[in-house]
């Protein structure tokens, strides 16, 4: 901070201000010419902008599906309905038939119940009687690859033989125990480890199921912790033990007393809920760090639904627990690979179990079969069926079938509703060009046309107010923030009036839009299907429809109209208006971007930048040299008060001595 002025009583300070204010001009001049640089930059940038949002659109109205749009429509949609394509060729389908519907595979089970007692689908099955459990713990687990193999984890626990079933993707694998019979399709368990070829990829996700014969969970016990959930119910009495580890001190655990109500007690008074698979401390919890580990077994039994699929053959095992009831067994069949939908029908006390997919799959058998205990003690399907159907009709005379209602024929979906009788009236669907869907697209096409030459032309005609140049820094103190949007607004219009570079823009876009086509149809140039330029000059360019007369094109001669927008010829001559704009409209976003750059380019990289990156050396030049100069005045000044203070100082010592004579 400087002071100056105590001896001459002069504000030095303002005084330089003053001085260097008439020198520090020029340096206003060149950072208002970098501030008309930059808004220069950023309109190239909006145009760059709007250019390449032009761009896509063009790059979608080269594909076919926009001039090919076609429409189906039946005659008797309640009984037929139909959608198509753009690749559908315009034809007609007569429907003269149609036998019978495409239906699904059923199986209806027996009574669930004896008496008039209904089935309680809440109940946990371990209290129904009747039913035989087999000793093991169930296991589900998703698991993913490492290269091409992944460890279940076993920790030294053993599987059920039979009982690993292992899918990726829905997909089954039959599990091998040899190396030699490993190939696609299969995988290979050793030592707890599933291997597969390399068909299955690195991090594929692996769904596991499996039976251990008992269990080892482990436990660290934390502050505070009063109990432990193994996260398995309907647990065994048998087999049941818990080996709790303090410090150096070991104590093994049984259950000495129970289960009542299936609670059973340990030896150290621990209690163990056989039901959910918890064991409470209550207060005589081992403290925190203690290690407990628990063996355990719990009730489990099985079936197998198979089924026939338009994708093979499809057989799911589906593991049930006693802690499980039978709405669980309904959502674990319904959720499974297994493609049906099961539900129970309390008035009947009877299961339903339906394949999703309609039609025949299995010409020698059901599509349907459900085996095993828990099926013969429980869900009591036996092997009855209502077998599922394909859908039998006549169409153009051929008789056929689908084992969907729904199927496709060149390109056309066809939905049948209901059956049709031979003497009843044929249904038509007639494929035809959708002329309005095709004429909806030229028309979004012309209007994103005409507002980019409209934005163009609205910077190349806008006006320049060369008396509002940027604000300096002085001028900007002086201006309320209002006033200064307002000046800014005016001093940054017209900066690209009758830019040469725009002007060509829009030279190009307008000789594509004229340019013929050579096609061997009817139509050569845009005018001819009814698309010309406006008689107003004042649009600059823009375009106008005769709708009338592009409607009649597309329906006289559509891929005539197709070939004039999107034709792919060799020669420039036979390219289509699209990819003649296409190309323009690249070249011209490649010249702004060499002018004014995109956001990520540094100013090295386009022309404009490298003015910005003169100016800011010029700036800086001169801001030393106005340093340079303000340092001199304040030592010229520095030393006139240095002088005017010995002058005081003289004058002051005089009058002390005449003062004392």
């Amino acid at each position: 901070m400087r002071i100056g002025g105590l001896a001459s009583g002069m504000d030095i300070d303002q005084i330089v201000k003053d001085m260097m204010k008439a020198k520090r001009m020029p340096l206003d001049k060149m950072k208002q010419q970098k501030q008309i640089l930059e808004w220069k930059r950023d309109d190239y940038r909006s145009i760059n902008t709007m250019l390449l949002g032009f761009r896509d659109r063009l790059a979608q109205l080269k594909l076919t599906s926009n001039y090919r749009a076609r429409m189906a429509a039946s005659t008797d949609e309640a009984k037929v309905s139909a959608t198509v394509t753009s690749g559908a060729a315009q034809a007609s389908y007569s429907i003269s038939e149609i036998k019978q519907l495409a239906s699904a595979a059923t199986k209806i089970s027996g009574k669930l119940s004896d008496g008039n007692e209904k089935f309680n689908t809440s109940q946990k099955l371990i209290e129904r009687e009747g039913i035989s459990w087999e000793k093991g713990v169930v296991e589900s687990k998703t698991l993913r690859t490492e290269g091409n193999s992944v460890s279940l984890g076993l920790n030294g626990d053993k599987l059920v033989e039979g009982t690993l079933s292992v899918k990726i993707n829905g997909k089954s694998y039959d599990v091998v125990t040899e190396e030699s019979d490993l190939a696609s399709g299969k995988v290979l368990l050793a030592d707890g480890k599933l291997t597969f070829t390399n068909e299955v990829a690195s991090g594929s996700a692996v769904k596991v199921d499996y039976v251990l014969e008992e269990k080892t969970a482990s436990f660290t016990v934390g502050e505070k912790q009063n109990m432990i959930s193994l996260g398995k119910g309907s647990l065994l009495e048998e087999g049941f033990s818990v080996k709790v580890t303090i410090g150096e001190e070991t104590e093994n655990l049984v259950i000495t007393k129970g289960p009542t109500n299936g609670i059973a007690e340990l030896s150290n008074g621990w209690k163990v809920d056989l039901t959910s698979g918890n064991i409470m401390f209550d207060d005589k919890a081992p403290g925190e760090g203690a290690k407990v580990e628990v063996k355990f077994k719990q009730n489990y039994t099985d079936f197998t639904i198979g089924t026939h699929t338009s994708k093979g053959e499809v057989n799911e095992r589906i593991f049930v627990t006693g802690n499980d009831t039978l709405d669980t067994v309904i959502r674990k069949v319904n959720e499974s690979p297994a493609g049906v939908t099961m539900f129970y029908d309390s008035f009947s006390d009877s299961l339903t179990v339906t394949r999703k997919e309609t039609g025949k799959f299995n010409e020698s058998g059901n599509d349907i079969n459900i085996s095993g205990d828990f099926n013969n003690q429980v869900l009591k399907f036996n092997n009855e069926e209502k077998s599922g159907q394909n859908a039998k009709f006549t169409i153009n005379g051929l008789e056929t079938e689908r084992q969907s209602n729904t199927f496709s024929m060149n390109g056309v979906t066809f939905t049948l509703k209901q059956t049709l009788k031979e003497t009843d009236p044929p249904i038509t669907v007639n494929v035809s060009n959708d002329s309005e869907g095709v004429l909806n697209t030229v028309k979004e096409f012309v209007d994103q046309y005409n507002k980019l030459i409209e934005d163009i032309n609205k910077k190349l005609n806008e006006e320049r107010n060369r008396k509002y140049l940027p604000l300096t820094d002085d001028e900007r103190e002086e201006l309320s923030d209002k006033q200064q949007e307002k000046w800014e607004e005016l001093a940054k219009s017209g900066l690209l009036k009758g830019d040469p570079l725009l002007s060509g823009v829009l030279t190009n876009m307008r000789m594509d839009m004229s340019s013929s086509v050579e096609t061997n149809g009817l139509y050569r140039q845009l005018a001819a299907i009814g698309i010309t330029t406006t008689a107003n000059y004042l649009d600059g360019g823009k375009l106008e429809i005769n709708e009338t007369k592009l409607k009649e094109a597309i329906e006289k001669d559509p891929e005539a109209v197709e070939n004039l927008f999107r034709g792919t010829g060799t020669n420039d001559s036979e390219r289509g208006v699209i990819h003649k704009l296409y190309d323009s409209v690249n070249q011209s976003i490649t010249k702004i971007q060499d002018r004014a750059g995109r956001a990520t380019s540094t100013n090295q990289q386009f022309a404009l930048g490298r003015e910005l990156i003169s100016v800011d050396k010029n700036i800086d030049s001169f801001e030393t040299r106005l340093k340079m100069q303000e340092d001199r005045l304040w030592r010229q000044f520095a030393a006139m008060e240095k002088a005017i203070q010995r002058a005081n100082d003289q004058s002051l010592y005089l009058m002390q001595q005449f003062g004392g004579m």
